[in-house]
């Protein structure tokens, strides 16, 4: 069966700003309450996917935003009245609320679901499972929404299975896929499925935990999503972060290691016992794997924190066993970064053969940098028809995308314009046109009630 993968983007929404939300996220915090440009985000997503469609002939596709502000937030909060009593009244008595209530943290994508292919599961179908993101009130918003997205692009129950969202405990805390990558000799093939945690809420081995910052992901939560996604002990291996990469801003697995096919891009302080893991890896896999562990000496957790190297896309170029490694500009801004990536590149030992640097600038100040932005879906070519065919990344699409932001966005955003009600409607004016370009219904909480 031919599988190819198609990577779907989020799109960054119109109130995209700095808030610093994210604890243990660097950027986001180093960047709090500083001015940001929506229209450049978007704009710099957009050409993201024009890249990987136009320029290498790779399948993009694309997610919506979620609506923002959250206004019913704000009402289960206790903020009542109207909308611009609401918005002042949080500003006055809790403004991280206000910020979190308007966040386009949904831009990330990653962190939207844990996805299995059809081939690796019993049923063989895509199984889903959207995250609860409960670590943060500003993501944890996202997780219903998120599951009713992408019940509507994949809909069709013979190719496409979605289960309920993991209990929102400290126990099954859940990250997505920001935390999870497969492992195979091609995509088409079957492959292992790596399990990344941050933390044992039981504590049964009494692991060590970071001392600054909080683990999100627990292996509980891993274990629930193998279960669900009908994996096998075989087909699966559980790693646990290295706390000293949790403290030194690796809130996520993606922002020290990324995997493509056989391939797997890492730093060599990821995990705990990572000498363990990757023999695990090595004896479960079906194919050779061809690991490229960057060592201390050459780069430092900080080094890989500030550049997003390891939270680059590396991406099977078509008709070719070469790939490519899609990275923010800031790696080739960085000296000892931008060699390491010379040294991949140049090396006979692994397939990755061409690096393409990326303006994400205005993600990257929010802590995310091309990984982040993208859900990976592998799929066959039935499954692939049978989903909403309007949110596919051509060039026609993307052009129009453009032209929609150009009309909608603000250039410039602070703290304060969160108290201007008129941004609540550019918004929704936004989203609602947005829904009509890609076809997908009322699918937003304020068209439902403006249509009643």
């Amino acid at each position: 069966m031919t599988m190819f993968e198609v990577n779907f983007d989020g799109l960054v929404g119109p109130t995209h700003n700095y808030a610093g939300l994210a604890s243990g996220n660097l950027a986001s915090q180093n960047n709090a309450l500083s001015r940001s440009n929506p229209r450049a985000a978007a704009l710099q997503g957009v050409e993201k996917m024009r890249f990987v469609s136009s320029g290498l002939g790779l399948i993009q596709g694309l997610i919506p935003p979620h609506q923002r502000p959250n206004l019913s937030l704000l009402t289960q909060l206790g903020f009542t009245g109207t909308v611009e009593q609401q918005l002042r009244k949080a500003y006055q008595v809790a403004p991280e609320i206000l910020s979190a209530c308007y966040s386009a943290s949904s831009m990330w994508t990653a962190n939207a679901a844990t996805v299995t292919p059809s081939i690796d599961a019993a049923d063989g179908r895509v199984h889903f499972t959207a995250a609860n993101l409960m670590s943060n009130l500003h993501r944890h918003q996202e997780a219903e929404f998120s599951r009713r997205l992408l019940q509507k692009i994949f809909a069709h129950e013979q190719h496409f299975t979605h289960h309920s969202i993991l209990p929102s405990t400290v126990v099954t805390s859940d990250e997505g896929a920001a935390n999870h990558s497969r492992l195979c000799k091609q995509h088409q093939d079957p492959g292992i499925h790596l399990f990344v945690y941050g933390k044992k809420a039981f504590n049964e081995q009494n692991i060590p935990t970071p001392r600054v910052y909080q683990a999100r992901q627990t292996y509980e939560a891993s274990q629930a999503l193998a279960r669900k996604h009908q994996l096998s002990p075989e087909q699966t291996v559980f790693a646990c972060q290295n706390p000293e990469a949790i403290d030194a801003g690796v809130f996520h697995n993606d922002v020290i290691a990324v995997a493509n096919e056989s391939v797997l891009l890492i730093h060599e302080q990821a995990f705990l016992n990572q000498h363990a893991v990757l023999h695990e890896l090595r004896q479960k896999m079906h194919a050779p794997l061809q690991l490229v562990e960057i060592p201390i000496q050459d780069l430092s957790l900080n080094e890989a924190v500030s550049s997003y190297l390891f939270n680059s896309q590396l991406l099977s170029l078509p008709n070719s066993s070469e790939m490519l490694l899609l990275a923010p500009s800031e790696c080739a801004e960085q000296k000892r970064v931008k060699t390491c990536i010379d040294k991949i590149i140049s090396s006979a030992t692994n397939p990755i053969t061409q690096v393409h640097y990326l303006d994400l600038r205005q993600s990257m100040r929010n802590g995310g940098g091309p990984a982040c932005l993208r859900l990976r879906v592998l799929m066959s070519q039935k499954a692939s028809e049978a989903r909403h065919q309007n949110v596919l990344g051509n060039n026609e699409l993307i052009n129009r995308l453009t032209r929609w932001n150009k009309k909608h966005y603000r250039e410039e955003m602070m703290p304060s314009d969160l108290l201007d009600p008129q941004l609540v409607q550019e918004s929704y004016s936004a989203l609602d046109e947005l829904t009509q370009i890609l076809n997908l219904g009322s699918i937003y909480p304020f068209q439902k009630y403006s249509h009643e």
